[in-house]
């Protein structure tokens, strides 16, 4: 079973054939919402969760991670594709642009991001070199191929601590380490995905150009976000009901 997890721009997935709504509870919290659970395209079975509430009541540090992935780890799911916003660092990357990232870069702190701690708790470690799964990258290029929606293959995620947007000083200094786009919930989602052994995998949205560069020189225009984000999120609704059908 496939578990979506919907960022700004993506509370609610109006294509999904609701079957139930599941409140859960986990030894870590509460989650973010309620699961959805229903299908897509009359076949695919799959459980949406918006990461920041139904509301978006949830700022990106605050976020219960730990509890999120747990509670669709117990729903049984066997995969997790993230959509979340972000800001275009390079310059090829502008508003309405499709990532599909294959790195990330933690630049955040205090957030819970281990199931793996405690006094009862033996140390673990995992291999986090590659943090998407491969197999599910390509099938998410593969389902942006089958209907035409143009998406950019790869790409480095510097992900921030928020809720505040970058400085155009902190920008050039993620350009300098590497990044692409700049976001803010990428971690721990990917790392505890990885703990629970959960394929994870994202489609970033561009919603603006990150502070500083292009159309965002002199500040961010938050009022032409929200128009970026209903066109993108339309074209990630088409790939997502080709992903579960392809």
């Amino acid at each position: 079973m496939l578990a979506i997890i919907g960022g700004s721009g993506l509370t609610k997935l109006s294509t999904l054939e609701l079957v139930r709504r599941e409140v859960v509870r986990t030894p870590y919290g509460e989650p973010s919402g309620a699961l959805m659970f229903g299908k897509l395209c009359g076949t695919q079975d799959v459980v949406f969760l918006a990461r920041h509430g139904y509301g978006h009541t949830i700022p990106p540090h605050q976020v219960n991670y730990l509890a999120n992935i747990w509670a669709l780890k117990q729903a049984g799911v066997s995969e997790i594709l993230s959509v979340a916003s972000v800001g275009g660092i390079r310059a090829d990357l502008g508003p309405g642009k499709l990532v599909v990232p294959d790195q990330i870069i933690d630049y955040t702190w205090g957030r819970p991001s281990t199931y793996f701690e405690g006094d009862d708790q033996v140390v673990h470690h995992i291999d986090f070199t590659h943090p998407y799964d491969e197999a599910l990258r390509q099938r998410i290029l593969a389902a942006a191929k089958a209907v035409s929606e143009e998406v950019v293959d790869g790409g480095v995620y510097a992900a921030t601590q928020g809720p505040r947007l970058e400085t155009a000083a902190e920008i050039n200094r993620l350009e300098r380490d590497g990044a692409d786009v700049v976001g803010m919930t990428g971690m721990p989602e990917a790392v505890l995905a990885r703990e629970q052994d959960l394929p994870y995998a994202a489609i970033n949205v561009v919603a603006n150009y990150a502070a500083g560069r292009a159309s965002s020189e002199h500040g961010i225009a938050f009022d032409e976000i929200e128009v970026v984000l209903q066109g993108a999120m339309a074209r990630v609704r088409t790939i997502l009901e080709c992903y579960c059908e392809c």
